[in-house]
């Protein structure tokens, strides 16, 4: 039988199987003997021991579409990332540093902005201008009246998407307002665990129906970029690749160079001030870390 991890906890894995349900699995020793770990959202094939008591072992990982470490999922479609306009105040570092992991993975992002009531309509055009510049889909809710939630389901339709944001700014509301039948499921599943109280410090993947899946991750307070060099980084935002070719040197760093197409977009309004004062920021980090 094929399915999907939903969840992974205490050498334990939960495969949801298509109209035949909730498997709780181990995996066989050959993975530990390959080092390979089995992520939430991974699909793979399960022998069934008991049909009854709904066990069975994990026997085959197939191939990953991608992979993210932090939080730690397979095969994902696209990111929705939640913040709030205020209350609290928004950490555009942290979502900046969010945006380069998932444009490095190429994964889509969508960028929602809760509590939209506490905005002004100028407050909102300038998180649109700065957002949709970099690439991303830009859209703004209320979780608790409801707004903004229908959109948010028909772009989360037909694919695996992980959730993410720093706590208190909603997004368990939402979550909730998305799919209400979503905490007796969650509950359901953690029953079946019986490590309810462990539940929010693990990744989990929710089923939605008709080839909908989303994960709830821990929320997130800091993120360190990995694996990326100075030099690279330039790459990851999305807002300088049609200035690239335009600057006067190759390998423009677009901070120090004279003649550079990226910081007269920047001059003339065209990249926003906040995005690039972050490049500049992140740059220097990348480049002092490299001196330890």
């Amino acid at each position: 039988m094929t399915g999907r991890i939903m969840k992974g906890i205490g050498g334990f894995y939960y495969v949801e199987v298509e109209g035949a349900g909730l498997y709780e699995c181990r995996a066989k020793g050959i993975f530990r003997n390959k080092k390979m770990k089995p992520n939430v959202g991974d699909i793979v094939d399960i022998d069934v021991i008991s049909e009854e008591e709904k066990t069975g072992n994990l026997t085959v990982i197939h191939k990953r579409k991608n992979q993210l470490i932090r939080p730690m999922v397979a095969n994902v479609d696209q990111a929705l990332v939640i913040f709030a306009v205020h209350e609290p105040e928004p950490n555009f570092q942290l979502l900046n540093r969010f945006l380069i992991m998932m444009e490095k993975q190429q994964i889509p992002v969508i960028i929602c902005f809760n509590k939209m009531d506490l905005a002004s309509e100028e407050e909102k055009e300038q998180l649109r201008q700065d957002y949709e510049n970099s690439g991303c889909r830009v859209l703004f809710s209320s979780a608790r009246e409801g707004e903004g939630i229908p959109e948010i389901r028909e772009l989360l339709r037909g694919k695996t998407t992980v959730m993410a944001g720093p706590s208190g700014v909603g997004k368990s509301s939402t979550l909730n307002t998305i799919s209400p039948k979503t905490q007796m499921e969650t509950g359901a599943v953690s029953e079946k665990i019986k490590r309810g109280r462990h539940t929010t410090r693990h990744s989990e993947l929710i089923y939605l129906g008709e080839e909908t899946f989303l994960m709830d991750t821990p929320g997130f307070s800091s993120l360190y970029l990995e694996d990326i060099d100075k030099e690279e980084l330039r790459f990851y935002f999305p807002e300088f690749a049609d200035y690239e070719n335009q600057c006067r040197f190759n390998g423009c760093s677009h901070i120090h160079e004279p003649g550079c197409a990226v910081k007269q977009a920047l001059e003339e309004g065209a990249i926003s001030r906040m995005r690039y004062d972050d490049y500049c920021y992140l740059y220097e980090e990348l480049a002092n870390a490299k001196k330890w």
